[in-house]
């Protein structure tokens, strides 16, 4: 098939009739530090296929990929060990030419899979029924706030200090379209989650309370006394999960008062990849509020002969229905990443996860026992999975850089998040899995005596 481009007269034709005086005002919401005034500095107008790719691949060598180096980033995105076997399984030509299951005569296999991975992110989040995955954690967690609006008929939502600012961010985009109040606040470098600050900040016409377990600083909330004192507010409590691996070792947030549960599935399944595409999971406790999930669902029927089959049950999208009656507009779901995430957890099963989580925890307590004892590095929390706060006395942006250009990418400071908040420059995210040896654990706490001291 061709491509045929639009004319000038074209291009005239429909700014004039969407009533914009040029293309560049359909950018206006772009801030303009952030667009392109030209051609992207660095690459060729033009060039062969060969040259192009030598020029790829040196710039691809000034790269430090996360293999390369020892590795402790994670504040949202994790570096977990993927089998060869996901990958392999999930480039079959059925699971990776398949596009939207509409037809489930000749779609089974792709639904079945997403009625699998439904099931065992319901049980993983400890809910009722979980979709067929959104687009990442922070949308997902826009969704949940949007659907507790048509829940409750309330219009605010109280997200806590310790949501990821992304997170924010993306919600507080979001709301400037629906007209949506938000609350939001940083968080305090303080050992123990303050339940009791939140909870003072609760009002009677609030539509959800969100809550991160574990939090951006790597502590945990105790989501019962939240979701006790949300309730008394005719409010909802979401949670937000940015790593499922946390859940093989810690209570599911549907089994201690969350209404809905979302979250990032990268860490099972899916690689870093430069940071996307991503996976958002997204489960409700009370059946009764299915018809005001986002997305899609995967149902398990019989077809005439009584044989066992799988069908689309529920598409509340604006695809498939009045788009005044849509609760949401995500047109798709992460499918190749779904999928990578129901066969890395069928592989691990329920037992592989808790040791996973038990590894990941065991070496996350060694290593801040061991930063503990590098002068002027304080350990912040007193309880964590695999990831905790360290405050390091001066602004741990500087730090990062230094080691980082010694090949020790040292976690992810604080000020990077919230670069307008200085009593929080000098704190340092620190993220440990699996994929993190006893040796890197020292390699970091010697570049760190010799950086502080």
């Amino acid at each position: 098939m061709r491509y045929l481009p639009l004319t000038d007269t074209d291009r005239s034709a429909m700014l004039e009739t969407i009533g914009a005086s040029d293309i560049d005002a359909l950018f206006a919401d772009v801030p303009e530090e952030a667009r392109l005034s030209g051609p992207i500095e660095g690459l060729p107008m033009h060039a062969s296929e060969m040259a192009v790719e030598k020029h790829m691949r040196r710039l691809s060598k000034k790269n430090l990929a996360a293999a390369d180096a020892a590795f402790f980033l994670g504040a949202g995105a994790y570096r977990h060990h993927v089998p060869a076997s996901v990958d392999h399984i999930i480039q079959r030509g059925e699971f990776l030419t398949a596009y939207t299951p509409y037809q489930p005569e000749i779609a089974q296999g792709t639904l079945q899979m997403l009625f699998e991975f439904q099931s065992q992110v319901a049980r993983l989040y400890g809910c009722a029924v979980a979709n067929a995955s959104m687009y990442d954690g922070s949308t997902a967690c826009w969704e949940a706030i949007s659907m507790a609006g048509r829940i409750t008929k309330k219009r605010r939502a109280l997200l806590s200090r310790g949501l990821h600012p992304h997170y924010v961010n993306v919600v507080e985009t979001m709301a400037k379209f629906t007209g949506d109040d938000i609350a939001s606040d940083w968080p305090r470098l303080e050992a123990q989650y303050d339940e009791d600050a939140l909870i003072a900040q609760m009002t009677d016409d609030m539509s959800c309370v969100v809550v991160q377990y574990p939090d951006i600083l790597g502590r945990l909330p105790d989501l019962q006394k939240i979701a006790d004192a949300a309730h008394d507010k005719g409010a909802l409590l979401i949670v937000a999960n940015t790593e499922p691996v946390a859940l093989g070792a810690i209570e599911a947030p549907g089994n201690l008062g969350a209404d809905i549960v979302v979250g990032e599935g990268q860490a099972i399944g899916v690689g870093l990849q430069f940071g996307g595409p991503y996976l958002g999971l997204f489960a409700v406790t009370n059946e009764k509020h299915v018809r005001q999930m986002p997305g899609r669902l995967c149902g398990e029927t019989v077809d005439a002969e009584g044989k066992r089959g799988f069908v689309l049950t529920l598409s509340t999208r604006e695809q498939h229905i009045r788009r005044e009656k849509a609760t949401s507009n995500i047109c798709t779901n992460s499918g190749l990443c779904a999928l990578a995430f129901s066969v890395h957890m069928t592989l691990l099963g329920e037992k592989g996860l808790r040791a996973l989580a038990a590894e990941n925890h065991r070496l996350a307590c060694l290593a801040a026992d061991r930063l503990a004892q590098v002068p002027g590095v304080t350990v912040l929390n007193e309880s964590f999975f695999n990831e905790f706060t360290v405050r390091l006395g001066q602004d741990a942006r500087a730090v990062v850089r230094r080691l980082a250009d010694d090949g020790v990418l040292a976690g992810v400071s604080l000020g990077r998040l919230y670069p307008n908040r200085e009593e929080l420059a000098d704190g340092l995210v620190v993220a440990v899995t699996e994929t993190t040896s006893e040796q890197d654990i020292e390699t970091l706490a010697a570049a760190l005596e010799e950086t502080l001291t």
